[in-house]
């Protein structure tokens, strides 16, 4: 069995081209849905426990717009995609008509929408990297404070938390005074994780 905790630099590096192909894909579906040119800057790649790693791209104090998918296939397990909540807000902002007011309701269904084409994009790349059947489910929300947030998801994980892979990655738009972050957090259960590495032909 493969010491998750224990990734070799192949490994990794394995993981990170991973993360650069969904990255690419997310960039298109955005592009695709907001109908404007949307760059994506290399991602970074962070390791660890889920409560590490969730620490160390925010504060626990820090308001989070989270969304949680869990995938079945060829791979099972769950994924988590963050957005500061500052960014959730200006990413539904792009989505709705200038000057559109919409009630609270619709935007977090246009936030949920667009984290679910996110991280399928993700796991899209990855399935067809590897060559495997990824489904994933209906997308839950949380918007909290990420104390609460890491509280809330840590129980749904249960004990498959030793191992957590994230993608932090910016989307540039060409109409944005700023780029947008989104982590997205994937976190296969140990078999899957193993069919992951073996499939790169990273084993060792």
């Amino acid at each position: 069995m493969i010491d998750a905790r224990r990734l070799s630099a192949l490994q990794l590096d394995a993981l990170k081209e991973v993360a650069n192909i969904g990255s690419g894909h997310a960039a298109t579906s955005l592009s695709q849905m907001l109908g404007k040119k949307v760059m994506v800057r290399v991602p970074k790649i962070l390791t660890g426990a889920l409560d590490d790693v969730i620490l160390k791209i925010a504060d626990p104090n820090d308001v989070v717009a989270s969304v949680l998918l869990y995938f079945l296939g060829d791979l099972t397990g769950r994924t988590l995609l963050l957005y500061p909540y500052e960014d959730a807000q200006d990413l539904t902002d792009l989505l709705m008509t200038p000057d559109q007011q919409e009630p609270e309701e619709l935007q977090e269904s246009l936030l949920k929408e667009v984290s679910n084409i996110l991280s399928c994009s993700y796991m899209n790349a990855l399935g067809e990297l590897l060559g495997l059947l990824i489904l994933p489910s209906v997308p839950g929300m949380i918007v909290d404070m990420v104390g609460a947030v890491l509280s809330s998801v840590i129980l749904e994980f249960g004990q498959d938390k030793d191992f957590i892979f994230c993608v932090e990655t910016e989307f540039d738009f060409t109409d944005a005074e700023r780029p947008l972050r989104a982590y997205f957090l994937l976190l296969p259960d140990s078999a899957s994780l193993e069919i992951i590495l073996k499939k790169l032909n990273v084993t060792k």
